[in-house]
């Protein structure tokens, strides 16, 4: 092995990773042992051939060498392989050599099992491990457990022997070139899966693969599709997910009585004879194959492309809507992370909101396109028809990255049996059924957190009653239109109570959410960001979506502001109404608390924190529902929420109510004014009321701005 081109390797794997946009994240590394150690790995670009052997030196300090296919060691590249410790599948001094480095530490391996890369990552047939490849179909190779027995049978046979037969065990030691026998005797031999897993995987045009076709001629289709798959994936940008399973300790796998009895035979042996109980040990190495097999499958990152083509798979439709794939998307989500030994891509950790709502990280949108590139789906006006034949029909192995991309997400997972049952039994739900479960979900979801969040901030004579905290939702007699109803800035749900009874009593189903920080007590909302209350308003939208065909989003004061966040990024809310709604944070009356800001932050550069100002006096209409303190850091939110939310407003296109009251002593009337103008519906209209209070959705004349908003919502029913 020369170090230098090693080390060339592994600035070339540097400089490329710094290049691309691959992120790569590492798992288990705990799991890899002191000793000597074979990584057997999934195979299923190119890169790992390169990628692997740098990573695994980064964290071991051992030297990785590798088999590689006899195909690759032609002219200067295969000098190259050599150079860093690639070794030929037809070597003939292979199974020596990886031996020799095994017993003395020399070096670790990586071998792949698979044998060469599984494009169409299809390794299941009938519940066994089967490998298909373009020349048809075989098992997993067991080749790398034989090795591992090999080596740790030597490693028995010579310990024993240099105590019973010096002469003997040092006649073994010449026949492996190994000079010190105290490096073999104080290890041991160990197999350590290890799973890649890819996110997105894309295939495209892209700068390598038309660099490729413009400068190499008569380059091979399957070389053009390689580059496609992996060039793409490199410039795009991928998650790579390396997971290390626990080791396999193989001295272990020795200890039945008819192998020790062979370890401490008195035959002499050269390493090419067979074996004693040659049989016992090709039994051994099946079962250590399937172990490791098992093992590397079952730490596949499930994301959500596999979610996805696993829910085509298997729907029993070919007709479906958008939304009823996303709601059965959201409830997998939810379903997968509370199975057991199940990995996890890190985005399907977060909220999956955004499936039901706008979508904002792109993975409903980034699958459907490619679904249907590929012709898996066609939009027929609000309906998708799935093509069941690209799900049975032939294809080239060598193309099934680029030709059918969504059964290669899909047969990624088919190892994971009980991934497997959840996927068909949510794929089978009909869609009524699956409507309610997302419905009483979110509402479980949204009552749980407040219970918590109530527990964990409540102060003894300071907080409300429960009741003035909670979220609620009014079932109406008819689902053909629902309202999500949002409430202001330290206030609680208890405030848009009146509305939401007169809308009730109009026939509509009504949803009240509690806003994230807010109905606990104020230190709650201090700790509070205000992405979480956009997520509070996105799940109260889903919930009733989800109840009701078509959905109204309305709210008060910053509860205004939030609902023209979300109508802004949602395209299918039915309308969007506001209640005084503030633009800017100058449009608060109170000049106050930027002055607290600024005095807090020079507090904090000359480090006297004791100085600084946490929380100021409010003095609120309603008392008994808003917080008697506002917090310095719940202020700030407001700026950066209203500063986000300002460019956004022109993207408004469904109708928009604005509603104000003329003598507002909190909201000065100019920033709502400058709300109205600034969206981007062309059915939207404008109420001035001559109320010279700021709460004007609860109290008395209320019913004028009730009557108003049930006019709106009445229009667009």
């Amino acid at each position: 092995m020369n170090l230098f081109a090693y080390r060339t390797t592994g600035l070339l794997i540097k400089t490329i990773t710094e290049l691309s946009k691959a992120k790569v994240k590492l798992y288990g590394i705990e799991n890899i042992p002191s000793g000597s150690v074979i990584f057997v790995l999934n195979h299923f670009t190119r890169m790992e051939t390169f990628l692997m052997p740098y990573v695994i030196f980064k964290l071991t300090q051992v030297p990785v060498w590798s088999l590689a296919s006899y195909e690759f060691f032609k002219g200067a590249f295969g000098a190259y392989l050599d150079k860093v410790g690639a070794v030929s599948t037809r070597n003939p001094e292979r199974d020596l050599l990886i031996v020799k480095t095994l017993l003395n530490g020399e070096a670790n391996w990586i071998i792949f099992p698979e044998g060469r890369m599984v494009k169409n990552k299809k390794i299941i047939e009938k519940g066994r491990f089967m490998i298909s490849y373009a020349g048809g179909k075989r098992p997993p190779h067991t080749g790398a457990a034989l090795l591992a027995l090999r080596a740790e049978f030597y490693r028995q046979r010579i310990i024993r022997l240099l105590e019973k037969d010096p002469e003997e065990a040092h006649r073994l030691l010449e026949q492996f070139k190994i000079e010190d026998a105290g490096p073999l005797t104080s290890r041991n031999t160990w197999i350590v899966p290890v799973c890649l897993t890819y996110f997105p995987i894309r295939a495209r045009e892209n700068t390598l693969s038309s660099l490729a076709t413009h400068l190499v001629d008569d380059i091979s289709d399957r070389l053009v599709e390689e580059i496609m798959t992996e060039g793409t994936m490199l410039l795009s940008g991928v998650d790579l997910d390396i997971r290390f399973g626990e080791p396999i300790k193989i001295d272990e796998c020795l200890s039945c009585r008819s192998i020790e009895r062979g370890i401490g035979s008195k035959q002499r042996l050269q390493f090419d004879d067979p074996l004693p109980l040659q049989r016992l040990m090709h039994k051994e190495a099946l079962k250590i194959m399937q172990r490791y097999m098992a093992a590397i499958y079952s730490m596949t990152s499930v994301n959500h492309d596999h979610l996805f083509a696993s829910l085509l798979r298997f729907s029993p439709h070919k007709k479906f809507e958008e939304h009823a794939l996303r709601r059965k998307l959201f409830l997998l989500t939810g379903a997968v992370r509370e199975v057991k030994n199940l990995y996890l891509h890190q985005n399907l950790q977060d909220d999956q909101v955004h499936l039901l709502t706008d979508d904002r990280y792109g993975r409903v949108s980034d699958f459907l396109s490619v679904a249907i590139e590929k012709g898996i789906l066609k939009r027929e006006g609000p309906y998708l028809i799935k093509d069941r034949s690209k799900f049975s029909s032939p294809y080239d192995f060598h193309r099934a990255r680029i030709d059918n991309p969504v059964e290669v997400m899909a047969n990624a997972v088919e190892p994971l049996t009980a991934l497997q049952r959840i996927v068909r039994w949510t794929a089978w739900l009909p869609d009524f059924w699956v409507r309610r479960k997302v419905a009483a979900t979110l509402q479980r979801r949204a009552y749980s957190e407040f219970d918590e969040d109530y527990r964990q901030f409540f102060i003894e004579g300071e907080s409300k009653k429960k009741e003035v905290g909670s979220p609620f939702l009014i079932r109406g007699s008819f689902r053909r239109m629902g309202v999500v109803l949002v409430h202001g800035y330290m206030a609680a749900p208890l405030e848009m109570k009146e509305l939401a009874e007169y809308l009730a009593r109009k026939g509509l189903w009504v949803y009240v959410p509690r806003v994230k920080g807010h109905g606990t007590s104020p230190e709650d909302l201090a700790q509070t960001r205000y992405p979480a209350w956009v997520e509070t308003v996105d799940r109260a939208y889903a919930l009733m979506r989800s109840l009701c065909r078509r959905v109204v989003v309305g709210g008060f004061s910053n509860g205004a502001g939030l609902t023209l966040d979300l109508a802004a990024r949602v395209a299918d809310a039915a309308g969007v109404f506001a209640v005084s709604p503030p633009l800017r944070l100058q449009d608060f009356s109170t000049r106050l608390v930027p002055a607290v800001d600024v005095w807090n932050r020079l507090m904090k550069k000359v480090r006297l924190g004791d100085a600084q100002v946490e929380f100021v006096e409010n003095h609120p209409e309603n008392p008994h529902i808003n917080y008697l303190r506002n917090p310095i850091a719940g202020v700030r939110e407001l700026e950066r929420f209203m500063g986000a939310l300002e460019p956004k407003l022109g993207a408004i296109k469904v109708p928009a109510l604005v509603i104000q009251g003329q003598g507002d002593p909190v909201v000065n009337p100019k920033g709502s004014v400058r709300v109205f103008q600034r969206l981007g519906a062309e059915d939207k209209t404008y109420v001035l009321f001559s109320f010279n209070r700021h709460g004007i959705v609860r109290g008395e004349g209320a019913e004028r701005v009730h009557r108003a908003i049930w006019e709106f919502i009445e229009r667009l029913n």
